[in-house]
């Protein structure tokens, strides 16, 4: 129907490593500190617990876990529970890196997890809030690592305040 000139192409560029001991020392700090906290995850329906920890430009360190509720969609990710956290402890503070693990307790938990759609949106927003990238850390709790350079990579096209003016 479209000539070739109209076809477009996205790609993401990011870093796959093969295993934990390939992480920086730092970023291996910040995936261990969200493996510390996965047990805080209230997921007694999914038994899928999620924990996120970022690392703010100020040095700060804060943490998320999912949150379920028997009225399922009133439960929150994991991300969102720390961007807010993020939000009132440390407004308007950039978020330099955010590492996301899991586990489940139903199965495995040996690829790296990505954020919902619901939280990819709320990433970018909180990089376009702040002005600043927000490096992500993706892991379970063996196998692949994904680092990606923006939350921007996980939602292109993305809805934002530019376009309510």
């Amino acid at each position: 129907m479209f000539d070739e000139e109209w076809r477009k192409k996205i790609s993401i560029n990011y870093i796959q490593l093969a295993s934990f001991e390939e992480l920086a020392e730092e970023d291996f700090a910040l995936l261990q500190e969200a493996k510390a906290i996965l047990n805080k995850a209230y997921a007694p329906y999914s038994n899928f617990q999620v924990a996120a920890v970022g690392k703010l430009k100020n040095g700060a360190l804060v943490a998320g876990t999912n949150q379920e509720n028997a009225s399922y969609p009133v439960g929150i990710c994991a991300e969102r529970v720390l961007l807010s956290t993020a939000s009132i402890l440390h407004t308007n503070e950039a978020i330099e890196t955010i590492a996301i693990t899991y586990k489940n307790l139903n199965g495995a938990s040996a690829r790296p997890i990505s954020p919902c759609g619901m939280c990819r949106q709320s990433l970018v927003e909180y990089e376009q809030r702040t002005n600043a990238a927000i490096r992500i850390i993706l892991a379970g709790e063996t196998g692949n690592i994904i680092i990606l350079n923006s939350a921007s990579d996980l939602l292109p096209l993305s809805f934002g305040s530019a376009d309510m003016k």
